[in-house]
C-alpha cells in the first residue's frame, strides 16, 4: 500500500529543486568509523586563527577550525580549506562546541557566537558536513547566544536546534520543533536522499512541545555543496525577506568578509556512560530503572567529581574522588523527568561538565509493518495525543545513511512519517492512553514501510545489522537506543501488499517471529509480546478475499499471539483509515488489550470477538464464539456473511447469551462446507464487543 503525496521541493532561479526524504542526527561517532574522512592538518592548518569579534564571549575555548567562506563553494565529498584545523589534536577531549560567525556588508559588520552542549564526541564532526551520513538534526541544551543583530536574542540557558548536513531538504517539518512552518524553509526541514545543497544552521527554540515562542535563526550556512557551485546562502538571525533560514539566498556576494571559527571547550572529564537528553531508559523487574553514569577524570586539578540527580521533588547526590567513577542511580518509573548534572571541582575548578535532561523510566513498544503500520495522516489530526513523555527513536526512513545517522531520542510525534520521532497516528493514541491511564513513559519504536510484501521485512542473517534492509534499520536503532533486549511488545500490521497469498504471508511471518523472538525482549520477565492485526483487505479494496485473513486468524493458534481486529472501523477508504473512526479507535482497541495482557487492565469485552466452530441445524448455522462476551449486531451485519457451496444467503443474525451468533438462512444449510465472515469498506453495520472492536474475518467448516 503504497502512500505517495505531492512533493513541494525548494525552487529558485538558478537553483535545482531539491526532493524529499528524512532525517537525522549523530551523537555517539566513532574515530574509527570516520577515519576516511578526517581532515588531514597540515602544518599550516595548526596555526593560530585570527582575532574574532567573539573572542570575548569565545574566553575558556579553544580555536578548532577556521574558515573564509568562499562566494561559491562544491564542497561535497571534499575537506574545506581550512586555514586552522586542530581537528586531529583535539580528538574527542571537549565538552563544549562554540561557533562565530563573522559578515561584514551593507549593513556594516555582524557578528554571532554561540555555544552548546557537543552533538559529537569527534571534533573532525564540527566543521561543515560535506560527506554522506554527517547529518545532524536534534535539540541540544545549555545553548548560549551573543550577537550585535538585533533579531537574535542574546542569553544562556536556551534550548537550540541543529541542521547540518550535506544533502539537499525540504520544507516539510518534523514537527519536533515548536512553531515551525512545514511551508517555508526555517528551523525544522527535512534532509532528504540527495546530496548537493548543504544545510548547517542554529536555531533557538522553545525549550517545549508545544511552545509559545516562535524558532529564530542563530546563523545559517547554506549551498556549500551545491553541485552547480550556485553561490553560498547565509546570514546571522531570521531572514526579514524570503525564507526565514536564508536557503536560496545567495547573497554571499554582499559581504565582503565571511568568516567561520569553531571552538571547543576542553574536557575535565571524560564519560564513558551517560543517558541522552529525552533518553526513555527501560524500567526493570522491580518497575524503576538504574542509569549508570561513568567516566574518568582527564585534568589533574580535578579532585572531584559530584553527580546531582534531580526530579520526583527530590535531588540525589553521589560524590567521587577516585580517578576513574561510576555512579548507578534509580530513577521511578512515572510520570516525572529527570536531570542529571555531572560538576567537576578542584583548585581553581567549578565546572558542570555534562548535563542530561528529560530522562525518564518507562516500557518499549515496536511498531512494524507496511502503511496502515506508519499510520500517517489521511483525513483527521492525531497531534492532540501527543505527549512529554511519549518518546522515540531515530527515524523509520528508507535511506540507510540518514538511518545510520540519526542516534538520538525525540519526542514521538503521530502526524508525520518518516522523521525524526514518527510513529503513526494509531500508536500515538495507543501510547497516550498508556501514559494517561497508568501513569508511565512509553517509547515507540516504528519500523514500518507502505507498500511492501513480508518478503521486505526479513531479516539478513549473514548480516542482521545491514542499513540496507529493513530489518537491520530497525535493529540498529534498537540497539543504539539500548532497548532491543527489552521490547515489551511487537505489533505488526501488514498482508495488503501480500495479495491474499496466505502461505507466502505465513511462511513469511513465521520466519520473522522466529528472528524477533531471537532478538527482542530477552531482559523482559516473560519475553516479548507479540501482536498481529489482521488486515482488512488483501490486496486493498478487496474484501472477498480470505485466504490471508483467515491464515492470520489462526496464528493466534499456530505461533502463539495475540490477534488484533480492524473490523467495526467505519473510518476506512478501502486501503487505509481515517482518524476518527479508524486510526483514533484502532489505537484504543489495541491499549485494551495491552492494558489487559501488561498493566492489569480488565478482560471483558477486550478480545476480538473469534469463532471457535460452526454447526448446522436445518436452516439455521449457530456461530460459537471462543468468548461469551457480550456482542452488539447492527442490522444489516447479515450481508457480510457467506455460506459456502449451498444455495442460500444469510437472512439475519442475532447475538445469544454465553457467546453464539444464530444465523438464519434462506433455506436449509444441507450443503453447505463453510461460513465465511468477510467484513466490508466503510461504514455500515458490525458485530462488535463493548469496546468497539469488530468480530474477526473468518472462513470455517460447517459441522
Amino acid at each position: 500500500m503504497p502512500r505517495t503525496a505531492p512533493v513541494r521541493a525548494p525552487s529558485s532561479p538558478g537553483v535545482s529543486p531539491r526532493s524529499t526524504a528524512s532525517i537525522v542526527t549523530v551523537v555517539l561517532i566513532t574515530t574509527a568509523a570516520l577515519g576516511a574522512t578526517a581532515a588531514t592538518a597540515s602544518a599550516a592548518d595548526t596555526g593560530s586563527a585570527a582575532a574574532t569579534a567573539c573572542d570575548s564571549a569565545a574566553a575558556g575555548f579553544t580555536p578548532v577550525l577556521q574558515l573564509d567562506l568562499p562566494e561559491r563553494a562544491n564542497y561535497l565529498n571534499k575537506t574545506p580549506p581550512y586555514s586552522l584545523d586542530r581537528t586531529a589534536e583535539i580528538g574527542s577531549n571537549f565538552d563544549r562546541v562554540g561557533y562565530c560567525l563573522e559578515l561584514d556588508g551593507p549593513d556594516g559588520p555582524q557578528w554571532v557566537w554561540t555555544a552548546m552542549e557537543p552533538f559529537s564526541t569527534d571534533a573532525r564532526r564540527i566543521g561543515l558536513p560535506t560527506r554522506p551520513g554527517e547529518l545532524v538534526r536534534q535539540r541540544v541544551g545549555d545553548l548560549d547566544v551573543r550577537s550585535n543583530v538585533p533579531s537574535v536574542t542574546n542569553g544562556s540557558g536556551q534550548t537550540g536546534y541543529l541542521e547540518m548536513w550535506p544533502n539537499q531538504y525540504q520544507e516539510s517539518a518534523s514537527t519536533q520543533v515548536a512553531n515551525a512552518s512545514p511551508i517555508t524553509f526555517d528551523a525544522d526541514d527535512n534532509p532528504t536522499s540527495p546530496l548537493g545543497y548543504g544545510s548547517f544552521q542554529v536555531s533557538e527554540i522553545g525549550p517545549t512541545r508545544p511552545s509559545n515562542l516562535a524558532a529564530k535563526q542563530v546563523f545559517s550556512i547554506n549551498t556549500f555543496t551545491e553541485s552547480d557551485t550556485g553561490v553560498l546562502s547565509l546570514g546571522i538571525g531570521t531572514n526579514p525577506g524570503g525564507q526565514p533560514d536564508w536557503t536560496f539566498a545567495n547573497n554571499a556576494n554582499r559581504y565582503s568578509q565571511r568568516k567561520l571559527t569553531a571552538y571547543v571547550r576542553t574536557a575535565l572529564v571524560a564519560l564513558t556512560e551517560s543517558p541522552q537528553d529525552r533518553q526513555l531508559i527501560p524500567r526493570d523487574a522491580k518497575g524503576d530503572s538504574t542509569v549508570p553514569v561513568a567516566g574518568r577524570i582527564t585534568d589533574p586539578q580535578v579532585k572531584r567529581v559530584q553527580l546531582r540527580v534531580s526530579g520526583n521533588g527530590r535531588t540525589e547526590t553521589f560524590t567521587s574522588s577516585a580517578s576513574t567513577f561510576r555512579f548507578t542511580p534509580r530513577i521511578k518509573a512515572g510520570l516525572q523527568e529527570y536531570t542529571f548534572e555531572l560538576r567537576a571541582t578542584g583548585p581553581g575548578i567549578d565546572r558542570v561538565v555534562a548535563r542530561r535532561e528529560g530522562v525518564v523510566s518507562g516500557d518499549v513498544y515496536v511498531v512494524q509493518g507496511q502503511s496502515n503500520a506508519e499510520a500517517a495522516k489521511y483525513n483527521g489530526a492525531a497531534n492532540v495525543e501527543e505527549s512529554p513523555y511519549l518518546r522515540s527513536y531515530g527515524t523509520s526512513t528508507s535511506d540507510g545513511t540518514i538511518s545510520g545517522a540519526d542516534r538520538v531520542w525525540h519526542y514521538a510525534t503521530g502526524d508525520v512519517t518518516n522523521q525524526s520521532g514518527s510513529i503513526g497516528q494509531w500508536a500515538v493514541r495507543m501510547g497516550r492512553r498508556i501514559v494517561d491511564t497508568y501513569k508511565v513513559p512509553v517509547a515507540l519504536i516504528n519500523g514500518a514501510h507502505g507498500g511492501q510484501p513480508i518478503s521486505f521485512f526479513q531479516r539478513d542473517d549473514a548480516n542482521p545489522d545491514d542499513l540496507n534492509t529493513n530489518y537491520g534499520r530497525l535493529r540498529q536503532r534498537l540497539t543504539a537506543a539500548g532497548v532491543i533486549s527489552q521490547v515489551r511488545g511487537v505489533l505488526w500490521y501488514q498482508g495488503e501488499s501480500d495479495n491474499d497469498n496466505a502461505s507466502v504471508h505465513v511462511t513469511g511471518f513465521t520466519s520473522l517471529l522466529q528472528d524477533w523472538r531471537a532478538d527482542f525482549g530477552s531482559a523482559v520477565p516473560g519475553g516479548s509480546r507479540y501482536y498481529v492485526y489482521q488486515v482488512r483487505t488483501s490486496p486493498c479494496g478487496n474484501t472477498t478475499a480470505m485466504n490471508l485473513r483467515e491464515a492470520q486468524r489462526q496464528l493466534g493458534d499456530s505461533l502463539g499471539v495475540t490477534l488484533l481486529s480492524t473490523n467495526g472501523l467505519s473510518g476506512h477508504d478501502g486501503c487505509h483509515y481515517a482518524y476518527l473512526g479508524g486510526y483514533r479507535d484502532m489505537g484504543d482497541h489495541t491499549f485494551a488489550v495491552l492494558a489487559r495482557d501488561l498493566y492489569g487492565g480488565p478482560s471483558a469485552g477486550v478480545a476480538p470477538p473469534n469463532p471457535a466452530s460452526v454447526t448446522a441445524s436445518g436452516s439455521q448455522l449457530s456461530v460459537q464464539l471462543r468468548s461469551a462476551d457480550p456482542l452488539t449486531v447492527d442490522a444489516g451485519a447479515a450481508a457480510d456473511f457467506r455460506v459456502d457451496d449451498a444455495a442460500v444467503t444469510v437472512s439475519s443474525v442475532t447475538y445469544q447469551a454465553g457467546g453464539k451468533l444464530l444465523l438464519t438462512l434462506s433455506g436449509p444449510a444441507t450443503d453447505a462446507t463453510s461460513l465465511t465472515y468477510q467484513g466490508h469498506n466503510g461504514t455500515g453495520p458490525w458485530i462488535t464487543n463493548t469496546t468497539g472492536t469488530g468480530l474477526l474475518a473468518f472462513t470455517m467448516p460447517v459441522t
